[in-house]
């Protein structure tokens, strides 16, 4: 049992540690870019996934999922420090500051996808292994950037909506960053609950979020060419 769980935990940190840590230094490396040097400053603007480790989002929620045999691996890093006033264009670079996360995440799916044509050519000793930890790289990252789309402050999704849309629907969407996770929290444990009482199923996580990133990451696979 014990000799599994350090298996799982190979196999995800790899995964854990580049999703969620390049995630926020691509955020930190477009806003520098776009005229923000506030995450330069700070030694964000950094594709060192050390630079960007939180030690309860990165290690330790991690390890209690995977120690609790949870069925898969989440987690967040230290978030980079952006001051969207400081951007050349703040409303129409804050869309792109923000979308730089989820796209980076994209991007490491098809990558991920890409690499797992080589592990046939690997020796017999890790090919397994590297199986594995590639095919939750695209499953973990394909999540990250769905998660992170939703059109919910604070989230980059919110962000993303809060620059495109006209000022009578951004202004009331910008207040709600404050509860904007409270929110999400709620949509997504409440109903399973309220509908076990009626005998229902409203699992609004597994049908927003899982069933889709089984697809993409299926459509992902077949794009890079793998069976």
């Amino acid at each position: 049992m014990f000799s599994e769980q350090i298996y799982q935990a190979t196999v995800w940190v790899l995964p854990v540690l580049f999703a969620i840590t390049l995630h926020e230094a691509a955020h930190g490396y477009v806003a520098w870019k776009l005229g923000d040097d506030t995450a330069y400053k700070r030694g964000r603007v950094s594709f060192n996934p050390l630079r960007h480790i939180d030690p309860i989002g990165t290690v330790l929620v991690p390890v209690l999922l995977i120690g609790l045999g949870a069925p898969f691996v989440f987690g967040w890093a230290k978030p980079v420090p952006v001051n969207f006033y400081r951007l050349r264009k703040p409303r129409r670079d804050m869309v792109l500051v923000a979308a730089a996360g989820p796209m980076t995440n994209v991007l490491l799916a098809f990558l991920s996808a890409w690499l797992l044509r080589w592990v046939d050519y690997m020796p017999d000793v890790v090919a397994p292994w590297a199986f594995e930890t590639l095919e939750r790289s695209l499953w973990l990252n394909v999540l990250l950037a769905l998660f992170n789309m939703l059109p919910v402050p604070p989230l980059d999704g919110g962000r993303v909506a809060v620059g495109l849309l006209p000022n009578s629907l951004a202004l009331p969407l910008a207040s709600m960053q404050r509860y904007g996770l409270f929110i999400i929290i709620g949509a997504f444990l409440l109903p399973p609950i309220i509908g076990s009482q009626f005998g229902l199923d409203l699992d609004v996580f597994t049908r927003l979020l899982i069933e889709p990133t089984g697809w993409i990451s299926q459509q992902i696979g077949h794009v890079m060419g793998v069976a």
